[in-house]
């Protein structure tokens, strides 16, 4: 069992498998080797990126993200606003190693995108390696980047059972590994899923702790749409993409339109403003990713943000949205590498869909055909971003997707039947679908959108 605190994880954008798995997976490297006192002796270090890490690391910010990682920054914790004077600081001819131990670097030689190399474990490879004095090797490691932020060495991926990085040693009270296992434990119990996927955070940490976190990611989120709608100008990247959240946002204000209309319109501009803000490097709960982040603030936005019983509503909204999720994580990927945009906007809708049937007072079976309705209409979608950069297709998909949420929620809701096709069914689909598409689907730029549109 994971800790849904580990699935929602507050990063920088544009990408959390691209920009924050790389910059935790570079300032580990860092960390460790100033814990086994051989930082001092490194006087060179290089990184090669592999596989989509390498196909769409400029677009997706793997390379600033490499150099924000040996600088020692965390994503968690990094100011966006900072960011570009640090990778600038970083551009001098030297890099000071977790923030101390100055080493000659320059990115084009350091920083290699091995487009050539498809790594067989997991498609976002890195390499990353240390010199000493006489070019003697300090260190050379391999990790990959497996999505949502989380990162996972060779080791681990060749042999998953052996101290799991993502795994963690304690034991959840309620253990569920489907969906089938996890409404068993809802009947056996009487409960619903929000209360149980709190208790088994109680194996991490206190009830008081967890609630705590939520809280502090449902602001993140909300900072982040507010943010998102007072931004003006055009995203960084070269194809001139401007930011169209505020001004949908302004009209929206100035001439409100018929009731349906304007939930349409604050579901599309609430999810775009966040996807820009991702865009253009800002701060984004990975929800759960960078790519799909925009879908579940946009319903939490929409339905659990005002009133005296917000706070409640939110913290059930993800709770429920968080152990849909870890389904998702656990029987197949919501890596945009590994299962393309389905992994990704199809499993942020899916868990939205769950969150929504929660506060709109579903049982647990509505909330699983919500989750299952919500993913089984995205299955087979795509990951081609357009110049390797996540805003075409990727802004627009999370306005859609924050639409059809609600619709599976209501949908969902709306039935009093076992459905047909259950939640374990639709993750399986998943991810037979996601082995069997064509890589160039699978967020490397090769195939889709990514070359039927000019990228400038």
């Amino acid at each position: 069992m994971l800790s849904i605190l580990q699935l929602f994880r507050i990063g920088i954008g544009p990408s959390s498998s691209h920009t924050v798995g790389p910059m935790r997976i570079a300032r580990r490297f860092v960390v460790a080797l100033a814990d086994g006192g051989k930082l001092a002796q490194v006087r060179r270090v290089a990184i090669e990126l592999q596989g989509s890490l390498a196909l769409t690391g400029v677009g997706h910010g793997s390379v600033d993200a490499c150099v924000l990682g040996l600088l020692g920054l965390d994503p968690e914790a990094v100011d966006p606003d900072a960011v570009p004077g640090l990778l600038a600081a970083a551009g001098g001819g030297t890099i000071a190693l977790l923030g101390q131990h100055a080493v000659p670097f320059e990115r084009a030689r350091d920083i290699v995108l091995a487009c050539d190399i498809v790594p067989e474990l997991h498609p976002n490879g890195m390499r990353l390696r240390a010199w000493g004095e006489g070019d003697i090797v300090i260190a050379d490691e391999t990790w990959y980047s497996t999505g949502g932020g989380f990162i996972a060495s060779a080791r681990q991926l060749a042999t998953p059972k052996a101290d799991d990085l993502v795994a963690s040693p304690v034991r959840a009270v309620h253990p569920f590994a489907s969906g089938a296992e996890l409404l068993a434990l809802c009947e056996a119990h009487g409960t619903d899923i929000a209360a149980l996927v709190l208790a088994n955070e109680g194996a991490w940490r206190p009830e008081a702790e967890t609630l705590a976190g939520i809280d502090r990611l449902v602001a993140a989120m909300l900072a982040c749409i507010a943010r998102g709608l007072a931004q003006e100008g055009h995203l960084p990247g070269g194809l001139q993409v401007r930011r169209r959240a505020p001004e949908l946002w302004r009209k929206l204000l100035a001439a409100p339109a018929n009731e349906t209309e304007v939930l349409l319109d604050r579901l599309n501009l609430f999810a775009m403003a966040v996807n820009e803000e991702n865009a253009a490097g800002g701060r984004v709960v990975t929800a759960p990713t960078n790519g799909a982040a925009g879908i579940i603030p946009a319903v939490l936005r929409q339905y659990c943000s005002e009133g005296e019983q917000a706070a409640e509503q939110a913290r059930r909204f993800l709770l429920t949205a968080g152990g849909i999720g870890l389904l998702y994580k656990q029987r197949a990927s919501i890596s945009g590498a590994e299962m393309g945009c389905q992994g990704e906007v199809g499993v942020a809708c899916s868990m939205a869909a769950a969150g929504l049937a929660a506060v709109w007072g579903g049982t647990p079976q509505q909330v699983a055909a919500a989750a299952e309705i919500g993913m089984e209409h995205n299955l087979g979608l795509t990951c081609d971003p357009v110049g390797g950069l996540v805003q075409i297709p990727c802004i627009e998909r999370n306005a859609i997707g924050a639409v059809k949420a609600v619709n599976a929620a209501r949908l969902a809701l709306h039935s009093h039947e076992v459905p047909k096709v259950s939640l374990d069914q639709v993750i399986e689909t998943m991810r037979q679908t996601g082995i069997d598409m064509s890589s160039k689907y699978k967020e490397t730029s090769l195939g889709g959108l990514a070359v039927n549109v000019a990228a400038c």
